[in-house]
This record gives C-alpha cells, sequence and structure tokens, in this order.
C-alpha cells in the first residue's frame, strides 16, 4: 500500500471497522457513511417501480422499507420478491421475509421443541447450510436471538442475551464459526431444559 501510494488508490469497504487490523486502518482514511435513510430507500424503489412499469400502490414502497432496517439492497431484494409472487400490487399484500431469516426461524423454533444431542446434531448443519450460503455468523447470532427471545419466557431473556453477547465476542475473536455458533445453541438447550424441569418438574 505504501509502496505505490503515489500512483494507486485503493477502496475498501466494510460494515464494521473493527475486524480490519490495525496495520491497515492506520494507513487508511477512515470514512464512516451512514445507512441510506427510509426517505432516500423509498425514493430508490419509486425510481425503479417506474423503470420496470411497475404500478406501485400508495404506502407500499414505505412498507418494503419500514422491513428492510434500512438496508437498500435487502429493501430490493424484497421488492423483487414482491414483484414474483404477485402483480398487480395490492395495498394489503404482505412483505415477505428473506428466505434466511424464515430458515433461521425453523431453527429457533426446533430448538425450542427438543434440547437433545441429536437435535443439536441436526441444527449444526443448518447453521453451516446457513453459513456455506454467504450468510455472516453474527448476523446468524443476532437474527437466531431475536428468534429465541420472542418464544421464552422473560426470566430467561436476560440471561440468554448475556450468553449471546459472550459468543458473539468469542466469534469475533475465533476462526471457525460454526464452533461458537454451535456453542451457543448447546448452552441454550442446557439453560432452558433445566428451566422446563424446574418449572414442570
Amino acid at each position: 500500500m505504501e509502496k505505490y501510494s503515489a500512483s494507486c488508490r485503493l477502496i475498501l469497504c466494510c460494515n464494521s471497522s473493527s475486524k480490519v487490523i490495525e496495520a491497515v486502518r492506520s494507513r487508511c482514511l477512515n470514512m464512516k457513511i451512514n445507512a441510506p435513510t427510509e426517505e432516500e430507500i423509498v425514493r430508490v424503489l419509486e425510481f425503479i417501480g417506474k423503470k420496470e412499469g411497475l404500478q406501485l400502490p400508495p404506502g407500499f414502497a414505505y412498507r418494503i422499507t419500514q422491513q428492510s432496517n434500512r438496508s437498500l439492497r435487502r429493501a430490493i431484494l424484497s421488492f423483487e420478491t414482491c414483484r414474483v409472487q404477485q402483480y398487480p400490487f395490492t395495498n394489503n399484500q404482505a412483505i415477505p421475509p428473506m428466505d434466511w431469516e424464515e430458515y433461521v426461524s425453523e431453527i429457533a423454533s426446533s430448538i425450542l421443541k427438543e434440547q437433545s444431542p441429536k437435535r443439536l446434531f441436526e441444527v449444526r448443519g443448518k447453521l453451516y447450510e446457513l453459513l456455506v450460503n454467504c450468510i455472516p455468523p453474527d448476523i446468524i447470532l443476532k437474527r437466531l436471538l431475536y428468534e429465541l427471545l420472542k418464544k421464552l419466557d422473560s426470566e430467561l431473556k436476560h440471561e440468554i442475551s448475556h450468553w449471546a453477547a459472550y459468543y458473539e465476542h468469542r466469534l469475533r475473536l475465533g476462526q471457525k464459526a460454526i464452533f461458537h455458533l454451535e456453542a451457543f445453541v448447546a448452552k441454550f438447550m442446557s439453560i432452558y431444559k433445566g428451566f422446563l424441569i424446574e418449572t414442570f418438574g
């Protein structure tokens, strides 16, 4: 980077600078670019609709934007999915979640139904499948936690959140993401099974 700095410029893009090693960060001009606002995403979706000759009902683009978490890529993918599922669009048309989110929701349900070595082995395979399909491990962990917390008793939410944060930290330090994801699932199963035994006997 230093040798050819007079004739070459590199632009590095990342979602989190904490994952970039200090040696690289110290040689770069760091620029933080905020995610687009909801209004900007709505304008982009309306522009795409106009270019593609699609009629958007009032508020349809805004509903997609609300589920996108200010991610333009996700909003466009959801827009494409809605177009494939149903066109013309309707005012009450459901905005489908991403395929991988549905898959994580199924994983969470299977964990809650049974806590056993066999189920842990099955879940490990599903988590590995998500990783193979380039879903970032920290995103998988956050989504899995979100799905589990929706179905948990309030007594357990704090403890499970604590362990999720612990394994997310380990995830950032380690090399094999599957080990840390599996460890979180195993820890959850242990805590949840203990809670069920204590509550129902």
